[in-house]
């Protein structure tokens, strides 16, 4: 023990170590779900990961359930603007 520091800051200390170790564990644990499922925490066995669902970020909107598509008839002139605007986006990146 340290002469200079006060049992009730050992104390603290102890406690605060306790709940750092805790929290650590527990986020490893919480990561680690996804990937490997709700198993023994530390084993060294390999398990294939989940079927992972892909959500699309928009769902589709037509179709037999939704509204039918449109469709806009553009000029030559709007079309040769609209590819000269797509071409500018496109080289920026």
């Amino acid at each position: 023990m340290l002469p200079s520091v006060s049992i009730l800051q050992q104390i603290g200390l102890g406690v605060l170590l306790v709940i750092v170790v805790l929290w650590a564990v527990g986020l490893i644990r919480l990561t680690r779900r996804g990937h490997y499922g709700a198993g023994a925490p530390f084993s060294f066995r390999r398990r294939p990961p989940r079927a992972r669902i892909r959500l699309d970020a928009v769902p589709r909107q037509t179709g037999p359930g939704g509204p039918a598509s449109e469709n806009v008839d553009l000029t030559p002139a709007e079309r040769q603007a609209f590819d000269d605007l797509v071409r500018q986006l496109s080289s920026r990146s």
